[in-house]
């Protein structure tokens, strides 16, 4: 697992950022599939005879999706979308509980038949959370190990009870505590075998913490009871520990690279495990050594599986192969070969469950309750006890051939984006996913406005390129699968547009439209329907909240807005801004308390207060009000051309906008160089204002075509077209650091 910053998130970041961002992820297609590769799988099979069985995946496009599975189908039957960036893991507890983890730094528990809510969040981890590990026959036990070699164990049923309000902030408060106690529902394995006690939890329950991992925690098992746990990460070494007591039992070495999974059998006494030097071992626990060692893949082992005897062993890695192996006699078959990585095995009946690097799931045959059969075919090989021996057969060609060709059923997934390109115009973004397909996104919309299909990406590019110059308002990453734009206060609000350039038709051609403004207008329009419904429903006279909830001066204020119904900014959403309701983007985002949070833009339902956004967020859109920002002028030199014997029409340095037109410079250059007044087609306001040193100007003329005689503008002896804005000429005309100089000259015969 590559260490790669947060999506959305800056509390794990390596940025010094001082304000939150906001961030959207961007939908094009059914919200049904992920769109990134899936990490985890659990199944839970029914409880009455007719009833179905349920698949839940969890993948890196940081959701979990929870699959209806009848004999030939499976129909997504909810989507749980909390975690900001990848899903590494998921397992059942309890019948009706999932509990997951992710690259976020939480773990978070959700009721397994709901439409995805998501009971509680726990952020005790202070990096990645990598994998997680629960008791077969023990519903109240849970594990979780992380990057920082971090493992604890969760007393479920205490970690899911009510809290008191002083509990549930002492608990939101945990990310930003520098000693790491508070409350938890947890027994904590750190960096020592002490046993240190917290006493001040309102909830009465003690977590019990110890020390142990030195690095990072990649794989974590435990028997059916839950008394034994077992971990294994880049230390090369296996650690056994009592859940009861939280202590160390333990250390099993032997492997030589990272350790990526880990099995027990139900009893507790034998322990498989999986690592990145190809090598399988099986280890006794009570003899604390390994008993037998299995080479049979050619690179790393990532997915161990077994049946319920524990007899046999699937196995599967990154060399795409997954193995079906009898520990006893070490005969070995390969079942089948995927087109990627396999990352994670689920057993289900007769069949497996493969989660690859890609989105897409598949269930092939395997023969559980009965595997003999498989070897029955032939083909099967015997595995070596050293890892280059399966290395070398492979080299000599005598690669086996897989049993099954093709996997009895898929769960699609959709494909994920792998490369992008921000436009020049600054609104669009070129991006190919790994089918090939090339598409064109207008962010501020967040909708896909042209695939061309499987094209090739940089031709597209150099023909989608426009020699124009805008700030750079947003970022953009497809960590997620998906195109995640981010927003960041204050370069956000750097780049401005003319109403006519985004063909707005209810405001004046001229007015200028700040991008990153409108679209967080368009992604907030849904909240604020919701809120100021909610807000209205029970004011009092004066407009204010209901006695009784504790909430800020600003949030008054906001309310006061809302409640009336006349916020003090155009509260309305310009088409160019108007998000789709079919495939809604979601925002990740994070406030003054909760950490950071993701939903879905037609999910939110106005109960979100103003602590659950950045402040700079809902000061734009609620009061209209910008941070302060650089300079948005552009100053230049306006003089006669080359040898014209035109007057020259001002003295000094000039400013405007920088997203002014040339055209207005040409009608600049015709009031005062031809009427020497003010033409009737010009308003009162649309002049430079020139003098001694710097001058302004400000909007407000006619387009450039109805003015006579013809003026050209030029620089660097190059003929400026009427649409160039200033930035433009800047950056691809002058190209110095100096004050640009534009000359004038009347264009003769016309």
């Amino acid at each position: 697992m590559h260490r790669v910053g947060i999506a959305g998130s800056a509390s794990n970041s390596v940025r010094s950022r001082k304000e939150k961002r906001i961030t959207y992820v961007l939908n094009d297609t059914d919200d049904t599939k992920h769109c990134a590769g899936v990490n985890c799988l659990a199944v839970l099979k029914p409880s009455k005879p007719d009833n179905s069985s349920y698949l839940f995946t969890g993948s890196r496009d940081g959701t979990l999706k929870r699959w209806e599975l009848n004999e030939e189908d499976a129909t997504c039957s909810a989507t749980f979308e909390s975690h900001v960036d990848w899903v590494n893991d998921a397992v059942l507890v309890g019948g009706n509980t999932l509990v997951s983890c992710s690259s976020d730094t939480t773990v978070k528990a959700w009721d397994c038949f709901s439409n995805g809510t998501c009971t509680r969040t726990f952020r005790q981890h202070t990096d990645y959370v990598t994998c997680l590990a629960a008791a077969e026959r023990n519903g109240n036990i849970v594990a979780s190990g992380g990057l920082c070699g971090e493992v604890f164990i969760w007393d479920v049923e205490a970690a899911l009870a009510p809290v008191t309000k002083s509990g549930e902030a002492a608990d939101e408060d945990r990310s930003s505590s520098t000693n790491g106690s508070g409350i938890s529902s947890l027994r904590t394995i750190g960096s020592s075998n002490n046993i240190s006690m917290q006493t001040s939890l309102p909830q009465g329950y003690v977590p019990i913490s110890a020390k142990g991992h030195k690095e990072s925690v990649y794989a974590l098992a435990m028997n059916d009871t839950g008394n034994v746990l077992v971990s294994g990460g880049t230390e090369k070494a296996i650690r056994v520990w009592d859940t009861r007591t939280g202590s160390k039992m333990m250390k099993l070495r032997g492997h030589t690279d990272n350790i990526r999974a880990l099995l027990l059998d139900s009893t507790g006494r034998f322990c498989l495990s999986g690592s990145s030097d190809s090598m399988i071992r099986l280890w006794d626990l009570g003899q604390q050594r390994c008993v037998h060692s299995y080479a049979v893949h050619t690179d790393s082992v990532w997915a161990l599986a077994s049946t319920p005897t524990f007899s046999h062993v699937y196995s599967g890695g990154r060399d795409l192969c997954l193995y079906l192996t009898d520990l006893a006699t070490r005969e070995s078959i390969l079942l089948c070969t995927e087109e990627n990585p396999i990352q994670q095995l689920a057993m289900h009946d007769d069949s497996i469950w493969v989660a690859t690097t890609d989105s897409s799931v598949h269930r092939w045959p395997a023969e559980g309750r009965n595997p003999q059969k498989v070897f029955q075919r032939g083909g099967s090989f015997l595995a070596g006890n050293l890892s280059f021996s399966r290395a070398r057969a492979s080299m000599e060609g005598s690669t086996p051939v897989p049993v099954y060709k093709e996997p009895t059923f898929s769960i699609d997934g959709i494909p994920g984006i792998i490369q992008y390109e921000i436009l020049n115009n600054k609104r669009h973004v070129l991006t190919k996913d790994n089918a090939g397909s090339v598409k064109l996104w207008e962010i501020t919309r967040g909708v896909v406005i042209e695939n061309y299909g499987q094209v090739s990406f940089e031709k597209k590019k150099e023909e989608l390129f426009e020699m124009v110059s805008i700030p750079s308002w947003f970022t953009v990453d497809s960590r997620l699968g998906n195109l995640s734009v981010h927003l960041d206060t204050p370069q956000c609000f750097s780049a401005e547009l003319y109403t006519m350039d985004l063909n707005i038709t209810e405001k004046p051609e001229d007015d200028k439209i700040n991008l990153a403004r409108e679209t967080l207008k368009g992604l907030l329009a849904h909240w604020l329907s919701k809120k100021k419904h909610k807000l209205g429903s029970h004011p009092l006279a004066n407009g204010e909240l209901p006695p009784g909830r504790d909430i800020s001066t600003r949030s008054i204020t906001l309310s006061k807005v809302e409640v009336d119904g006349t916020p003090e900014n155009d509260s309305k959403v310009y088409p160019p801004f108007e998000f789709s309701t079919t495939s809604p983007p979601s925002i990740i985002t994070e406030g003054s308390h909760n950490g950071p949070w993701r939903k879905k833009i037609t999910e939110m339902d106005g109960t979100e207060d103003d602590k659950d956004f950045p402040w700079w967020v809902l000061d734009c859109v609620l009061h209209n009000r910008l941070p302060p920002r650089e300079n948005t002028k552009c100053s230049f030199y306006l003089q006669p051309y080359e040898g014209s014997t035109t007057q020259t029409v001002t003295q000094g340095k000039l400013s405007a906008p920088r997203i002014l037109r040339i055209h207005k410079v040409v009608n600049y250059v015709l009031e005062k160089l031809v009427l020497d007044k003010p033409l009737d087609s010009l308003s009162i306001d649309g002049t430079f204002a020139p003098g001694g040193g710097d001058g302004s100007f400000r909007s407000g003329l006619k387009p450039w075509q109805k003015l006579k005689p013809s003026i050209e503008i030029l620089c660097n002896n190059q003929v400026l077209t009427p649409d160039m804005s200033l930035a433009t000429v800047r950056a691809y005309i002058w190209k110095k650091p100096e004050d640009v100089v534009l000359n004038y000259r009347i264009v003769p015969g016309r």
